[in-house]
C-alpha cells in the first residue's frame, strides 16, 4: 500500500495545528485569512485523504477538541449562520467528523442515531416522504411547529454520519434517492449522480468521484450493486497500459495531489490510479 502520510502536504497542515487541536475556524465555508489559512474541517479532510487516522497524534488531538466542543466545554469560533438552526448544524458537523475517525464516542453516536431515525422515517415506504421527514425532524429535535429552516439530509454530513446505522431496506432506498437527486450531494458534488460527468479528465469528475467515495462507505446488502455503473465508467476510461490518468487539471489541493509533486507525469498517474483502484475495490 502506498504511504502518503509523510508528504510535504501533511507536514504543512500539521505545522498549522493549534495547541487546542484545531486549525481555527471549523467549517469549510469559513473564509480563509492570513491568520486562519485553513479551516479545521479542511485540514481533517486533507489529512484523512492522505491516510491519517485516529492513531495519529494530529487526528487524536482534533478529535479530542471536537469532543469538547460537542459537550460544550469549548465553542467553535465560526460566526453563527442564520439560515438554519446553528446548534443542530454544529452538533451535526462535529459528530460527523468525530465518527469518521472513531465510533467510540457516545455523544456523537447519539446524534447519529437521531439522524438515522429521521432518515429512516422519511424512507420507510421505500421512497422519500417529505412530510414524514419534517414531522420526525421536528419531533427528534423538539422544534416548534413553525420552527426554523430544516436541514436537507442530502449533504455530506448526514450521509456520512449514519453510514453504519441504517437497515438494508432503508440504505437501498437512500442510495436510490441520492443517486437520482437532481442537485447531487451538497458540499461535495452539485449534479445528479446518475448522470456521469461528460469529461473524465476534469475537476467535475474528481468531485463526482468524491460523492461516489462517500456512497461506497455503505456496506449494506445490495448498495454496491447500485454503484457498479460507476465502475464500468471508470474501466472505460482506463488507459491502455492499465492505469488511470485524470490529467493535471484535477489538482485542487484536496483530493489531489497525493505525491509531493506532479512535475513527473508518472507521479500523477500513480496518484490517480491509487485513488480509483481504492474506490473500485470498495464497490466490487
Amino acid at each position: 500500500m502506498i504511504d502518503y502520510k509523510n508528504s510535504k502536504w501533511a507536514s504543512k497542515i500539521i505545522e498549522l495545528q493549534r495547541d487546542d487541536g484545531s486549525w481555527g475556524y471549523f467549517h469549510t465555508l469559513s473564509n480563509p485569512t492570513k491568520q486562519n489559512p485553513i479551516t479545521t474541517e479542511q485540514a481533517m479532510r486533507r489529512l484523512e485523504i492522505l491516510g491519517y487516522t485516529i492513531d495519529d497524534e494530529p487526528i487524536s488531538k482534533v478529535v479530542s477538541y471536537m469532543q469538547d466542543c460537542l459537550v460544550g466545554k469549548r465553542t467553535i469560533p465560526d460566526r453563527r449562520e442564520k439560515l438554519h438552526n446553528w446548534d443542530i448544524f454544529t452538533e451535526l458537523m462535529l459528530s460527523t467528523w468525530i465518527r469518521r475517525f472513531t465510533k467510540n464516542d457516545n455523544n456523537a453516536n447519539n446524534v447519529a442515531k437521531k439522524w438515522a431515525e429521521i432518515i429512516s422515517s422519511a424512507l420507510d415506504k421505500g421512497i422519500y416522504d417529505n412530510d414524514s421527514y419534517i414531522d420526525t425532524y421536528k419531533k427528534v429535535f423538539r422544534l416548534p411547529p413553525r420552527g426554523g429552516r430544516l436541514l436537507d439530509f442530502v449533504n455530506f454530513y448526514p450521509i456520512s454520519l449514519v453510514v453504519d446505522l441504517l437497515d438494508d431496506k432503508i440504505a437501498l432506498a437512500l442510495m436510490d434517492y441520492i443517486i437520482h437527486h437532481k442537485t447531487g450531494i451538497y458540499y461535495i458534488y452539485g449534479e445528479q449522480l446518475s448522470i456521469l460527468p461528460s469529461e473524465f479528465k476534469s475537476k467535475e469528475a474528481s468531485r463526482y468521484l468524491a460523492a461516489i467515495e462517500l456512497l461506497s462507505e455503505y456496506r449494506n446488502l445490495g448498495c454496491n450493486e447500485k454503484l457498479m455503473f460507476v465502475v464500468d465508467w471508470l474501466n472505460i476510461n482506463k488507459e491502455h497500459e492499465g492505469y488511470w490518468d485524470m490529467g493535471a487539471i484535477v489538482k485542487d489541493g484536496v483530493r489531489f495531489p497525493l505525491s509531493d509533486s506532479w512535475r513527473k507525469i508518472e507521479l500523477r498517474i500513480k496518484d490517480c490510479t491509487y485513488r480509483i483502484s481504492n474506490l473500485i475495490s470498495k464497490i466490487i
